[in-house]
């Protein structure tokens, strides 16, 4: 249970960099958040990362194969992660509806094809790195961050339906809030 709250944590805060690190690169205007969270986490990444690990080994044995489960399990929880915080929220985090390719906004065929080809290349050496390291952390320190991370994801789901905007969770939308 630890091992897979470490993996959810550590994916949500790579995501996080990674979709900063891609607004920059386009030069794209502040994107609003991924997720529901005002720690620095995309929960979206955390759950497709743990979706992908999920998946059986006979369907992620070579790097085609495991780019195309990967990229289809991945693909799929940021569907899922997208209709719940629409209908549960009344928020859009994201909204690919101008990218050729695209299913309601929610996903498209572009990003699909990234999260395949990032799993099976990325995911492989990185969890062979981190997974012994998450194991080995205390589970004293797994239940401080359980309690901070309850105690935000509170407080983000409070503002969020509250405002039914994203950009409450960013810092001039806490100040102003």
């Amino acid at each position: 249970m630890s091992l897979a709250l470490w993996t959810f944590w550590t994916y949500s805060f790579f995501g996080y960099l990674l979709e900063r690190g891609y607004a920059a690169a386009a030069h794209g205007a502040q994107q609003a958040r991924k997720g529901f969270l005002l720690l620095p986490m995309c929960p979206v990444y955390g759950l497709g990362a743990l979706a992908v690990l999920a998946l059986p080994a006979a369907l992620t044995d070579g790097f085609w194969r495991s780019a195309l489960w990967g990229g289809l399990a991945a693909t799929a929880v940021e569907y899922a992660v997208h209709l719940a915080y629409d209908r549960l929220l009344g928020v859009r985090f994201w909204d690919y509806s101008h990218i050729r390719g695209n299913l309601r906004g929610r996903i498209c065929l572009p990003f699909s094809l990234a999260w395949g080809l990032l799993t099976a290349a990325g995911l492989p050496p990185v969890q062979a790195v981190l997974a012994p390291a998450l194991a080995a952390v205390p589970p004293p320190v797994t239940y401080a961050a359980l309690l901070v991370f309850t105690a935000d994801a509170v407080t983000s789901l409070r503002l969020l339906r509250q405002a039914r905007d994203p950009a409450v969770l960013s810092l001039r939308g806490l100040l102003a809030a």
